[in-house]
């Protein structure tokens, strides 16, 4: 086995050229958006540059992940939370029907289509709602408020990161960042 080396080269992008925010936030709202804001665009970082079959790939077995999987149940993620708890939408789980769940995949490049362009409808839908709310403490069906679902997110991106990070690397060599 090669000796592995920490590198820029085998990063997703230089620090010159990442979107993500390196300033100083200072409301408690700023950075709770802007760190989900930021582990958002880590999962577009980690699945550049991918096509289907990767995507779809179960690299690190035994476990059925991928991260067309990880893309699918984010977006379900962020439906939940945004949609159904907060702005109580009568809506069927995303993903979800007949048996199969967000983790059923094929290396179809449609179905990425479909996964990235759900992901991004859910996400554009819930930064929508957070910048209307008019505090942290709204509450949503069950009683949870803004903060501790954001807390949530955040929390949830974060450990869906490490697997990507995993499943990833294990396709093609790239390393977390």
């Amino acid at each position: 086995m090669a000796e592995r080396r920490f590198g820029w080269s085998n990063m997703f992008v230089s620090p010159d050229e990442d979107p993500r925010s390196d300033k100083l936030l200072v409301s408690e709202r700023e950075n709770l958006v802007g760190y989900l804001s930021d582990y958002r665009l880590t999962l577009e970082l980690k699945c550049a540059g991918l096509h289907a079959e990767q995507l779809a790939t179960r690299s690190v077995p035994p476990s059925d992940m991928s991260l067309l999987g990880l893309i699918r149940h984010l977006a379900g993620v962020e439906h939940y939370w945004f949609r159904v708890f907060f702005a109580r939408e009568d809506q069927p789980r995303l993903f979800r029907s007949d048996g199969h769940t967000e983790w059923d995949v094929e290396p179809d490049p449609a179905m990425v289509d479909e996964a990235w362009r759900t992901w991004r409808e859910q996400v554009a839908f819930a930064e929508r709602y957070v910048a209307d709310a008019p505090n942290l403490e709204i509450v949503g069906k069950d009683g949870g408020n803004l903060r501790s679902v954001l807390i949530h997110m955040i929390e949830e991106y974060a450990r869906h990161m490490g697997h990507a990070d995993f499943l990833r690397e294990r396709i093609d060599g790239r390393v977390g960042q």
